[in-house]
């Protein structure tokens, strides 16, 4: 879901496989606190955890 609202609004991510990248996997566990996906960073500063698609839209400033 998180991928095709970001492809739907014009937003680049990039997409890490944190079942089969145990650095990947390690860093989304030290900076979220927990194995929840999808973490979410946006503008380096912004972290969600989950697919809360309004709050996304508000802190990318991009219709819900």
């Amino acid at each position: 879901m998180a991928k095709e609202f970001f492809t739907a609004n014009n937003v680049p991510f990039t997409d890490y496989n944190v079942a089969s990248d145990t650095q990947r996997r390690a860093e989304m566990v030290e900076k979220s606190g927990q194995m929840g996906v999808p973490v979410i960073i946006i503008d380096s500063k912004d972290l969600v955890v989950g697919f809360d698609q309004r709050h996304i839209a508000k802190l990318l400033e991009v219709p819900a």
